[in-house]
Parts: structure tokens; C-alpha cells; sequence
């Protein structure tokens, strides 16, 4: 028994030392892709997609970089979304709906996003490294309305046009940060999340909107060791 804890105590040690030991090698170069969603929950909007970063480690603990997304998702557009103006002139309309009629629209949105700036790495544990960067950069979304009856067509057609489609292009800002599992010495598992304030639609919607960015996926490291 006395044996077998030593045994285990001297284990425990060998772990220890080696999850807080500096990290040997950290390429000057990193690229990541991988799953993401990107969610607005004013709007009710979640969409998934594909995240990309890329990036160059000036110093172990800097790194300057930009990544990209794309996002595919679908939601509804309520009354109580619209901005006063929109709501001002649609008000007249609503006492002459159909009794027990609930107006909404459906929709589908392509969003892209890019963003570029510095991130800090702590890199203080061999198998895990921390980053925290300031999320700043532009997301453009393409909307398309689905109108399922004559009642959303004419609602489409005075806020959209004939065609229901719209499209707009915001810069945005935000903060962003994630780990790193160093599951190899080239290779990593990444999980990283954003949350920034984007004004998409200002013309239609009522106020600002917050969006959380969460994705997950292998990042690769390469290139010159960089000196500690």
C-alpha cells in the first residue's frame, strides 16, 4: 500500500510538472479552420458555418492575424423588431388583420465576417495555450424574405421591394479569446468565441444587435521556432 502511494504521489508530480512546463516549440506560423455557428439572440437568428484564421507569432506572447466566417441561417422577422419608423407605418395596417392572425416573416440570411489585429498568447502551460484578442473588423449579411401567404407579401414588398431581398455591410467591434489543447506538436484542437455589437439594418431594425461567435476545430503550426 505504502508503495503504491509513492507510486501514485510520484505520478501526480510527473503530471504536474509536465502540464506547467513552458512550451518547447511555437511556430512562427498558425492557420485554423473549422465549425461555427454564429448566434443574434435579439433577432431569434442562429446560423452555422465555417470558420479561418491565420496568423504570425512575432513574439511568443504577440501574434497578428485575421480570420474569416461564413454563416447560413434562418429566423423570423416580428413587428416589435422593426424600428419606430417602420412601426409608425405599419401600425394603420394592423387593426386590419384577420382575427387571431399573428404577422410575422420568415427569412434567410447569409452572413460573412472578417476581422484583423493582435492577440496575446499565455503560454505558461505546455499542453494548453490561452488567447484574448480585440474582435474588430466587418460583417456583411445578404437577407432573403420567404413570404408564406398574400398577408407577408404585401408586408415584403413595402419594407423590401418586389424583390424581398437586402443586403448590408457594418464594421464592428467586440472581444474575442479562446484555447488551445497542444494535443501534438504541430497541432492543436482550438475553441474560441467572440461576442460583438454589430448596427445591421439601422434603415429597418430597432437598435443594435450583440452576436456570440463560437467555433471549434484543429489549428496547424509551423514555421521557424520562435525564440523565448
Amino acid at each position: 500500500m505504502r508503495l503504491s502511494r509513492i507510486i501514485v504521489i510520484l505520478a501526480f508530480l510527473f503530471v504536474a510538472v509536465a502540464a506547467f512546463a513552458q512550451q518547447d516549440y511555437v511556430g512562427r506560423y498558425d492557420a485554423y479552420g473549422g465549425y461555427s455557428f454564429l448566434t443574434t439572440p435579439k433577432l431569434n437568428l442562429f446560423e452555422r458555418g465555417f470558420h479561418a484564421q491565420g496568423g504570425v507569432n512575432w513574439k511568443r506572447w504577440l501574434a497578428i492575424g485575421g480570420d474569416f466566417s461564413v454563416f447560413d441561417g434562418h429566423s423570423s422577422l416580428f413587428p416589435n423588431m422593426l424600428n419606430p419608423a417602420k412601426q409608425a407605418a405599419l401600425a394603420p395596417y394592423l387593426p386590419l388583420l384577420p382575427a387571431g392572425y399573428t404577422l410575422y416573416v420568415p427569412y434567410g440570411v447569409t452572413t460573412y465576417t472578417f476581422t484583423a489585429g493582435p492577440q496575446i498568447n499565455i503560454r505558461n502551460l505546455k499542453y494548453v495555450t490561452f488567447f484574448i484578442h480585440p474582435s474588430i473588423g466587418g460583417m456583411h449579411q445578404d437577407t432573403t424574405a420567404h413570404p408564406k401567404d398574400p398577408i407577408q407579401t404585401m408586408i415584403v414588398a413595402g419594407l423590401l421591394g418586389s424583390s424581398g431581398k437586402t443586403s448590408d455591410t457594418v464594421m464592428f467591434w467586440g472581444v474575442g479569446g479562446g484555447i488551445d489543447f497542444n494535443v501534438a506538436k504541430h497541432m492543436s484542437i482550438r475553441l474560441t468565441s467572440d461576442f460583438v455589437n454589430t448596427g445591421l439594418y439601422s434603415n429597418l431594425l430597432n437598435g443594435r444587435q450583440n452576436d456570440i461567435r463560437f467555433s471549434v476545430g484543429p489549428a496547424f503550426h509551423f514555421g521557424k521556432n520562435v525564440e523565448k
